[in-house]
Order: C-alpha cells, then structure tokens, then sequence
C-alpha cells in the first residue's frame, strides 16, 4: 500500500536552491509560530484558479501571469502594489478584447520573495559571500553577516504577503478594478506618440463600452463589471515557510499550501525525485512547471505523472522559457511528450528568463524584440501541432 503523503515528506528527499540555516532551535521557532498563523490563502480559492485555468487549457480562457522578480522588503508600498495591479488590468483588458475569451488574472506576488541562484557564492574584489538568495533568506548587502540566512524573515515575508493580499482584495472586489476606470487608465497611456497604433483598438473598447451602456449593462447593474477575481502565485522554492504554512482542508481532506493561489517549480529545481517537485505533488493547488531547454522527454513524463496522478484539468501549467530562436527546437518534442501521454496542461509562455543579458551597466535586462520573438514562435508552434496556448508568465512592474 502506498504511503499516504505528508507534508514533510520533502525533508527526506535531495533538495537544492536552498539555504543551510546555521541556528537549527531558532529555525525550528519560526517554523512553528509560522504553522500556527492563519493561512494566506484558502483552498475554496485555489479550486476557483483550477476551475478558470482548466478553461485556459480548452482555449475558454487566457492565463495572464505578472509580477515582479523578487519582491522587495524594502522597497515594500501599498503604491507598488497598486500600480502591478494595474498594469495587469490593463493587460486583461486589452488581452479580453483581442481573444475574445476571459482572461485569468494571475500575479507573481505576495509570496515571491526568493531567488534560485546560478552559483552558492559571488565574489567581488576578491572576497567571496554566500549568494543573495532574496529577501526572505538573506540580505543583499555584499557582508559576511548580511549573508547569512535568517529564518526569522519568513515571518517578515509572511506578515508583507498578508498585507498585500490585503490590498489586492479591497482592489479586486471594492470597485477599483471597475472596466470603465481600467479603460479610462488605458486611454491616458495611449495619449503618448509611440503608443498611436493602441488608439485604432482603445477606440473600438471605447465603442463597446458606450454600447454596453446604452443597453442597460454598467458597473451599477452588474457585478462583474466592477470586480475581478485576482489569484497569487510565487516559485515555491523556500520549502520550510511552505510547509508551514501548509494546511489540511476540512471540506476535501487534501493539503493545501496556504501561501499562495498557485505555486510553480523552477527550471533548477524541477528534478522528478527532488524535494521540491515531492512537496507540489501533495498540495491541492495549482501547480506551475517550468520548461527550459534541458528538460528531457523523459523527465517530462515522469513530472506529469507525480505532479498530476489524476489528471486533473487546470491542476498543471507547463511554463515554456526557451529563449528566442530556440522554441522550434524543444516545445515540439515536448508537446509530444504531452499529446502521447493525453495529459490536460495549460502551456504558457515566459519570454523573459531565456532571453536575459547582462548591460553594459551590470544589470540583467531583456531585448524587447527578443521577449516578442518569443512569444510569437510560442504561438506558431502551437499552431502548427494544433495544441492550444493558454497563456503568457511575464517578470515585470508597475512603475513606468
């Protein structure tokens, strides 16, 4: 009989991209005032994701996933967190007039506070440091002491993530996110000379709008037109604070993990008898899985059947990051890996991880026409094999 999942399970699993926590007592303490604070988010909600990602996986939706690279203690404001919103309302709304289907409005917020690193170290001027891992496990700050990971800034993760889905609610559901408001923010972007060839199509939701509302349909009269329903998501790669903020839900009997709607796997820690890929195939949420170019048929086999045994709709999302010029070469074959097997997936694609440069200044950046490249060859393959893309998984910001 097989042994029923828990938890912890991962603990006896390899794991990598993940600190060595040098005080095992003042870990074990947060660990447990994190396990008995309330959940984040609730499983009631992490079924509604399903049920609208499963509709992406038809072509009856589009998954719009955004948000920042690694949210920031320090650079925390309730302004930041409006102005992300924001831009993905203005996203879906123009996503929703083009598709003509509904748009799943996904953030990568309140919860994305760690990093996956390419190397454990960085050195600069000849001194070598743990990396920065992100805000929830160490400092940036290039010092010894700044480094070293602290689990007490879970709970300092925890209490920022809560305060934002705060806000995201009260935006979501309190009028904010009325259609007319979001046009009307989208009409002042267009008023910009670069942004003309917007005009033709803003005009148009102009038009459908004014009809809408001759015919009786406004924000007054129908709820819909004045909320929107707005889901979280984050790598799940810090797997203490996932696990104890994991909680059992008394109407299914299922585990969900109470830190976001929706938690994805990385491209590095995508390893089919990994910690992390143990933990996700537990919880009832929907689950993320990025694909880059070194992910194997095999191994994609192997991941969909631990990470969706019952084959559920809306359960995974298959995150494509090739790289511009590379798709042609590896979504095909993994594509078949999907048809053969009959798997239900959303495949969405994140033009933005294979596709980074480091400037003349040292920052990471993205060629703009590299991400479109992308994105375009994302929908010609699918095209061709006659395979439904269900969605795009963008870093980006709110500030302009």
């Amino acid at each position: 009989m097989m042994k029923e999942w828990q938890k912890s399970d991962w603990r006896a699993k390899p794991r990598v991209q993940m600190p060595d926590y040098t005080d095992d007592a003042a870990l074990a303490k947060v660990e447990q005032q994190l396990s008995n604070y309330p959940p984040l988010v609730f499983a009631g909600e992490a079924r509604s994701l399903k049920e609208e990602l499963a509709a992406a996986s038809r072509g009856d939706a589009f998954l719009l996933q955004g948000g920042d690279c690694a949210e920031s203690f320090e650079q925390f404001s309730a302004d930041g967190i409006r102005d992300t919103f924001k831009v993905m309302l203005q996203m879906a709304m123009v996503l929703t007039y083009g598709a003509k289907v509904p748009v799943v409005k996904v953030g990568r917020m309140a919860g994305q506070f760690a990093k996956p690193r390419s190397a454990p170290t960085e050195i600069i001027n000849e001194v070598e440091l743990p990396s920065y891992r992100g805000d929830i496990i160490n400092e940036l700050e290039f010092t010894k002491e700044a480094r070293i990971p602290n689990p007490s800034k879970m709970l300092q993760a925890y209490t920022q993530a809560a305060a934002t889905l705060n806000l995201l609610r009260a935006f979501s559901k309190g009028g904010y996110a009325d259609v007319h408001l979001v046009h009307g923010w989208t009409l002042g972007f267009i008023e910009g000379e670069k942004a003309s060839k917007y005009r033709e199509m803003a005009n148009r939701i102009s038009d459908a709008l004014d009809f809408m509302k001759a015919a009786g349909l406004n924000s007054h009269v129908s709820n819909e037109l004045r909320t929107v329903d707005f889901y979280t998501s984050h790598e799940g790669l810090l797997l203490e604070y996932e696990e104890a903020l994991t909680r059992l839900d008394s109407t299914s009997g299922n585990w969900l993990a109470g830190s976001g709607h929706m938690i994805w796997i990385g491209d590095r820690t995508r390893q089919p008898d990994g910690a992390h890929v143990n933990f996700c195939s537990g919880v009832l949420n929907p689950i993320g899985l990025k694909c880059g170019p070194t992910m194997t048929e095999d191994d994609l086999k192997k991941l969909l059947e631990k990470l969706n045994p019952e084959n559920e709709a809306g359960k995974l999302t298959l995150i494509a990051r090739f790289g511009a010029g590379k798709v042609g070469d590896h979504l095909p074959r993994l594509i078949k890996v999907v048809k053969e097997s009959g798997s239900n997936v959303v495949w969405t694609c994140d033009p933005m991880h294979g596709n980074t440069i480091k400037s003349s200044s040292g920052y990471k950046t993205r060629p703009f026409e590299s991400v479109l490249k992308e994105v375009r060859e994302f929908f010609q393959v699918h095209a061709a094999e006659g395979t439904i893309p269900g969605g795009v998984h963008f870093e980006m910001t709110g500030q302009m």
